[in-house]
């Protein structure tokens, strides 16, 4: 039986409990239990927090997990990422008063707040910067404010509720993170994780595509398919009409209002838009 650690709070919780659902472990949807068998799947789902997840994984306790890339990285865990998920985007930044600090290299010296106290060590090490790593549980924003740091290194979304605290970004992001799933370190992948992952993978791509089916005037098809090559080659079907024919392409999401009005430009007609909710590629 495969065992799946799931974050149980915070911002990938519900994400992942929906990517999950969209695979099909129908079971995974509970936000209270702290475990649940899904027998149809042949899966065991372990609900924790998201910090603890990768040193589950990386210990071999557990199978496979979903976390964020910034919590794997943090814990120095033995475990690998294997696919990003496209959900809880964020950055690792550093911020502190405008006054004090106008780039990295002012750091030097200062003592740093984080509760991500292993991306911000590697950080500093890599840069050759000498600085006090401040280790704190939590949000960090009002630590210099509270005098126990001169400035911080914390997940953001938008810098909002640091400009709250008074704050500045400084420099680049040290790290941009999503969800991921994590395995553990040279573990060789087996049957029941290839499906796993598959099956996460055919939503991905669910969500990413739209299928567009149109009728055309059979001497311009070759213009169309141009406008939508599909993901291999689309699908060209006959019509009772034999001027006309049928096109059926998946055509990526963001992109779909604009190749509609190229193709109704085209000539093209009976333009219809059809999610999809899951495939194998």
């Amino acid at each position: 039986m495969l065992r799946v650690a799931v974050p149980n709070k915070g911002q990938l919780a519900e994400p992942s409990r929906e990517i999950l659902r969209e695979a099909g472990y129908s079971r995974a949807s509970t936000a209270r239990d702290l475990v649940v068998l899904d027998p149809d799947n042949d899966v065991e789902f372990f609900f924790l927090r998201p910090k603890d997840i990768a040193t589950y994984v990386g210990s071999g306790t557990l199978d496979i997990g979903i976390t964020g890339r910034d919590m794997l990285l943090d814990s120095g865990a033995d475990a690998d990422e294997m696919v990003a998920l496209g959900f809880g985007e964020s950055t690792f930044r550093l911020a502190a008063p405008s006054a004090a600090v106008r780039t990295v290299r002012d750091l030097a010296g200062l003592r740093i707040a984080t509760s991500y106290p292993g991306i911000l060590e590697d950080f500093l090490r890599r840069e050759a910067i000498d600085a006090r790593v401040v280790r704190l549980e939590g949000a960090v924003e009002n630590a210099v404010r509270l005098g126990v740091a001169d400035a911080v290194a914390d997940v953001v979304a938008t810098g909002t509720t640091m400009r709250q605290a008074g704050l500045e970004i400084v420099g680049d992001p040290i790290l941009v993170s999503e969800a991921i799933v994590v395995r553990r370190r040279g573990v060789t992948t087996d049957a029941a994780v290839d499906t796993f992952i598959r099956r996460l993978q055919g939503v991905l791509v669910a969500r990413t595509y739209v299928l567009v089916d149109y009728d055309i005037l059979a001497d311009t098809v070759d213009r169309a398919v141009s406008i939508t090559p599909g993901f291999e080659s689309p699908t060209i079907s006959s019509l009772h009409d034999p001027a006309w024919v049928a096109v059926r392409a998946m055509v990526p999401r963001r992109d779909v209002h604009r190749a509609m009005d190229d193709l109704y430009e085209l000539g093209a007609r009976g333009i219809l838009v059809t999610d999809i909710h899951a495939c194998r590629l």
